[in-house]
């Protein structure tokens, strides 16, 4: 393997195509697409400053790096990366891509970051503002996220996810066979439009939560007193600790409420077979 240390590279595409290369204490100062069509790549220390700099590269490993705010749209339609202890400032990041891992990554400005990522695994990863992290995700693996963005997981297809806390708005809409355990999800219209949608043992606050879900399966979970209206137009199986705020016009299944229902509407407006059994034993 090519070592390249010590040394800054600007300009346009200054390491394209390069090939079984180590990168050490490497700056890309400036320019557009400092490294692009590489392959097996390893770059540790090292600062990227300029745009685009890490595109259509295949088998890579990153640790200990930076990406100013100015390398936005940094990494894309790249496959098979690992990413470990790095600092991301820049918007943008991972787009169309095919087996990314992270673990212990900073991200501080996640707006429309990862894009369309198919086997996506994500282990103690922190984001922070932007808008639409993880759009159109695949095959997505979580053990430690904590995420305070905006529209956090729309229209992800086949999650697990443990261990996180997200404080965001209308999260989770549009997935599709996606599972939560153990984790704090606090935003308004939580998992609206979703289907075979299951949360365990979480803790749910916000306005709203769960309504037109088809398949919802909740397990143990706990709601803030904030939550009212919750699983109009739902299919569910539902068992909640605690109290809950408002039950308004389940479909069908049932729930099961340890502690006490505030308000249960059912109205004109419910949809049929509109034969959802509500139990409470407070």
């Amino acid at each position: 393997m090519i070592l390249i240390k010590d040394q800054s590279f600007g300009g346009e595409r200054p390491l394209f195509a390069l090939k079984n290369a180590r990168l050490e204490n490497i700056t890309i100062v400036d320019g557009e697409s400092g490294i692009k069509f590489c392959n097996n790549i390893e770059a540790d220390g090292c600062r990227f400053y300029g745009k685009y700099p890490w595109w259509h590269v295949d088998k890579s490993i990153i640790t200990n790096c930076y990406f100013a705010a100015g390398s936005r749209s940094a990494i894309w339609y790249s496959n098979d990366m690992t990413m470990r202890n790095c600092v991301i400032d820049g918007p943008k990041f991972f787009r169309e891509m095919d087996g990314l891992s992270l673990e212990n990554v900073r991200i501080n400005d996640a707006d429309e970051t990862f894009w369309k990522v198919t086997n996506l695994k994500v282990n103690n990863v922190v984001l922070r503002e932007g808008t639409y992290p993880f759009m159109f995700c695949k095959d997505v693996y979580v053990d430690g996220l904590d995420a305070e963005s905006k529209y956090v997981f729309q229209y992800v297809r086949n999650a697990e996810i443990h261990n996180v806390r997200i404080v965001t708005k209308d999260a989770f809409w549009e997935t599709e066979n996606v599972t939560i355990y153990d984790s704090i999800l606090d935003g308004e219209y939580l998992g609206w439009h979703s289907r075979n949608l299951r949360l365990v043992r979480c803790r749910i606050s916000g306005e709203q939560p769960l309504c037109y879900v088809d398949g919802l399966v909740l397990e143990d979970c706990v709601f803030d007193p904030a939550c009212d209206r919750c699983f109009e137009d739902s299919t569910l199986q539902a068992e909640i600790s605690g109290d809950i705020t408002e039950i308004k016009n389940p479909k069908s299944g049932y729930i099961k409420v340890a502690g006490k229902i505030g308000k249960i509407t059912l109205d004109e407006h419910i949809l049929q077979p509109a034969d959802c059994k509500i139990e409470q034993n407070g």
